[in-house]
């Protein structure tokens, strides 16, 4: 096997696989896994029922938290084990230009600037990807439940604006994922395939698009 990457980040929209993907990475390499508490947020369910009057609570609650998970990575470094994470601290803002009105996004930057300045740099960032109608799909079959409420139309603007983001993203190795046709819940042969491009990733932007295995 080759070297691992310190640090690895999975991100995508939402729905498209980054917690499943950042557990079984963690599990092949043996290493601490870093996960999103989406369910710990206190405003998250306040947010899908009503987006315009929680889209600010929710955003700091999670701007602070990915925040704090940052600054504990960077203070156990000492030995540097590898880690996996599940969202890249950028993605906050991401969300944040699309939740927050003017004023709003105004205070989200200044208290941006203060808490992420110190957020390391992944070796490695897999990017996923999957159209809206799929990632709906999955989104239903996990079942939770405030989730009923998203919107497509939120979902769509989302996936744009990962788009956006990552097409001029150049501040680590990047692996682009066409995540539609893999089920890396519960197909091993989709993982091992995607581990096997991971392992090879180390500099400079690459592509992985699996072909449908014809039946």
């Amino acid at each position: 096997m080759t070297s691992k990457p310190d640090f690895i980040v999975i991100e995508g929209p939402i729905g498209v696989g980054k917690t499943t993907l950042a557990k079984k990475l963690a599990e092949s390499f043996n290493s601490d896994v870093l996960l999103e508490g989406v369910d710990e947020n206190p405003f998250i369910e306040r947010f899908y029922q009503d987006p315009r009057s929680a889209a600010l609570q929710t955003q700091l609650f999670f701007l602070f938290q990915r925040a704090r998970q940052m600054q504990e990575l960077r203070q156990a470094d000492l030995f540097r084990p590898v880690r996996v994470a599940d969202f890249i601290m950028e993605k906050d803002r991401l969300f944040a230009e699309l939740t927050l009105d003017e004023e709003e996004f105004k205070l989200y930057e200044q208290v941006y600037q203060h808490v992420t300045i110190d957020a390391p740099s992944p070796d490695l960032v897999i990017y996923l990807q999957a159209p809206v109608d799929i990632l709906l799909k999955r989104v239903a079959k996990r079942g939770r439940g405030y989730e009923r409420n998203l919107d497509s139309r939120y979902l769509e603007r989302l996936v744009e604006s990962y788009t956006r983001f990552f097409y001029d993203y150049a501040q680590s190795p990047l692996l682009i994922v066409n995540a539609a046709e893999l089920d890396l819940a519960e197909n091993e042969s989709d993982y091992v395939l995607l581990l096997e491009q991971i392992q090879k990733t180390r500099s400079g932007r690459h592509y992985f698009n699996p072909a449908p295995i014809a039946i």
